[in-house]
């Protein structure tokens, strides 16, 4: 089962950023994740309420936490790829923010056959692969001379930078959700949506970003609204991956994502895949495979 939920948090998670890219593509970050945020705040309460169970202090504690480092980190993402390479800042972060949790879930004495281990390291390289290319927005802001000129600079680093700051806020989101998740109900889920949609709306209200739903179109809309539904739906996911098994395996395959992103980009805009993001879809499911017998 933790192979189902996982892989299915994956699918959700990378079609969420696949309709989240969508709406950044007609305004800004910041003009899109408040909308976003709210309805997977709206989807995560009324599924908390559906579950029912103890609302438990601790765990709600462990989703606030969850739900800050994860609003924090997805700021820290976007600030990222405005200012650095997507191709250094994505698979930086993808790398960063499953190492985070693999390396506590073998500190927690988590043990697995050889397969699962091989599977999981295949896994690790397909996600840096599969995230090791800028989606055509950012490609379109930033020439392949600028960034030349910019890494002469030292602009690589600061990308480096942001995409090991940004993964490490992710692969903390992973861990506390996890701890939370642990109470059986969902109102940690619940509570870390709820802080990360505070952060969000924070940072929109200091930078006087106007929401998505005071000028968007019905497509902007409802690309904005289906990120918020979908991801809110994949944390839910997620959490109960790490109740069927290991910790360590839920999070590599959710860490998946990245590759359902690139497909969809590829069959719904008709992008390009660059052969690494080819091999890296190879080696998933190679991973996926090995994990699984």
């Amino acid at each position: 089962m933790v192979t189902i939920f996982a892989l299915t948090a994956a699918l959700l998670y990378g079609s969420a950023d696949f309709l989240g890219g969508v709406a950044t593509r007609r305004a800004r970050a910041l003009s899109v994740l408040p909308g976003s945020a709210a309805v997977g705040l709206l989807v995560v309460l009324v599924t908390a309420v559906a579950f029912g169970g103890p609302v438990g202090w601790p765990g709600l504690a462990w989703g606030l936490a969850a739900g800050a480092v994860g609003g924090t980190g997805l700021i820290v993402f976007y600030a990222g790829l405005a200012e650095g390479p997507m191709a250094i800042v994505a698979p930086t972060s993808a790398l960063t923010a499953t190492v985070l949790p693999v390396a506590v879930s073998v500190t927690d004495g988590e043990r697995a056959s050889y397969s699962v281990y091989a599977g999981v390291l295949i896994c690790l390289i397909a996600i840096v692969l599969v995230s090791s290319a800028g989606t055509p927005a950012v490609r379109e802001r930033t020439s392949a001379r600028l960034v030349d000129r910019l890494a002469g600079r030292g602009f690589h680093v600061k990308a480096i930078g942001y995409g090991v700051a940004a993964g490490a806020t992710f692969g903390l989101f992973f861990i506390f959700l996890r701890n939370g998740g642990e109470s059986g109900a969902l109102w940690p889920v619940a509570a870390s949506r709820l802080a990360g949609f505070v952060i969000i709306v924070a940072a929109a209200a200091a930078t006087r970003t106007k929401p998505v739903i005071a000028a968007g179109g019905t497509r902007l809309l409802l690309a904005t609204f289906g990120s918020g539904l979908l991801d809110a739906t994949a944390n839910v996911c997620y959490v109960l991956a790490t109740r069927a098994g290991l910790f360590g395996l839920a999070v590599v395959l959710t860490s998946l994502y990245p590759g359902i992103t690139v497909v969809l980009a590829r069959f719904a805009l008709a992008e390009r895949l660059r052969p690494v993001q080819l091999a890296g879809l190879l080696l998933a499911a190679v991973g996926v495979i090995l994990v699984t017998v």
